[in-house]
C-alpha cells in the first residue's frame, strides 16, 4: 500500500498556532505500513494528541477493546484480521469508538461496506495530512457532542465538552495536562486510579519518563481546588472525594 508523499507531513516538532488548551485525546493507529504508521504518529502527536500505534489487526482490537480511546485510525488490509471485521467486532461488542477508515483500494462498494460494518468516515490512500487531520477533529467534535457529561464531585464540575472545571460555582484555570489528571480522578470517583493508569491516559503507553511526574500535577491542583478534594494512598495512587 502506497503512503502518502513524505513531505505531506509535519515535523514532529511542529506545533500549531492557536489551540485551544485541551486535554490530549486518545488516538490508536492500526496500519501495517510502518513507516506510514510512523509519519501519521509522529504528525499527529504533533497537533496534541497522544497516540498508540499497533501493526496487526487483531492486536488492534485488543487494544482497542480493552483500551480508552477517543478515535481509532483504522487500515483495511491488516494481517491477523482485517480492518472490515475489526470495525465490526468492535461494534457487535457495543463499543462506539468512532473509526476512521484507511484503504488502498478506491471504489463504492469499498467505501460502502466500511460504512457498513459501523466505520465513521472513510479515506483513501494516497491522502493528504491536511485531510486527515481535518476529519480526525470532526469525529472528535461530534463525539464531544454526543457525550457532553458534566462530571460533579462535590463542590467540583468538570464539563468535559469544553474542558472546564468550576468550584462552588467559580471557574479554575487549569493546564490542559491538570484537567486531564484531573478527569481521570473524576470519571472514577472515591476510587483509588494509580500513577500507572494516570499515565497511560493523560501521556501514552510509550511514555518512559519519571512516574513522579503526576506529583507534580496533584500538587498543583490541590493549590487550586483545595488540599481536600485529592486523597493520597499510600502506594496505591490517588482517590477524588467531595471536600466537606
Amino acid at each position: 500500500m502506497r503512503p502518502p508523499a513524505p513531505h505531506q507531513f509535519p515535523s514532529p516538532h511542529h506545533h500549531p498556532a492557536a489551540e485551544p488548551a485541551r486535554r490530549p485525546f486518545r488516538l490508536l493507529i492500526v496500519e501495517d505500513e510502518q513507516r506510514l504508521a510512523r509519519s501519521l504518529a509522529k504528525g499527529l502527536a504533533a497537533e496534541g494528541y497522544a497516540v498508540d500505534v499497533v501493526h496487526d489487526g487483531l492486536e488492534g482490537l485488543h487494544r482497542a477493546g480493552a483500551g480508552e480511546y477517543d478515535l481509532v485510525v483504522l487500515d483495511i488490509m491488516l494481517p491477523g484480521m482485517n480492518g472490515y471485521r475489526v470495525c465490526g467486532a468492535l461494534r457487535a461488542a457495543g463499543n462506539d469508538v468512532p473509526v476512521l477508515m484507511l484503504t488502498a483500494k478506491d471504489g463504492e462498494y469499498d467505501e460502502a461496506e466500511g460504512l457498513d460494518t459501523g466505520a465513521d468516515d472513510y479515506l483513501t490512500k494516497p491522502f493528504s495530512y491536511v485531510v486527515l487531520v481535518a476529519r480526525v477533529k470532526a469525529l472528535l467534535r461530534r463525539r464531544a457532542r454526543s457525550h457532553p457529561p458534566v462530571l460533579r464531585v462535590g463542590a467540583l464540575a468538570l464539563d468535559q465538552g469544553a474542558r472546564r472545571v468550576e468550584r462552588d460555582g467559580a471557574e479554575v484555570a487549569l493546564t490542559a495536562k491538570e484537567f486531564a489528571v484531573l478527569e481521570q480522578l473524576a470519571v472514577r470517583p472515591g476510587e483509588v486510579v494509580s500513577k500507572a493508569e494516570i499515565l497511560e491516559h493523560v501521556w501514552d503507553f510509550a511514555y518512559e519518563g519519571d512516574v513522579n511526574i503526576i506529583e507534580v500535577y496533584v500538587s498543583a491542583l490541590r493549590r487550586k481546588l483545595g488540599a481536600g478534594h485529592i486523597v493520597t494512598v499510600r502506594g496505591a495512587g490517588y482517590r477524588l472525594v467531595a471536600d466537606d
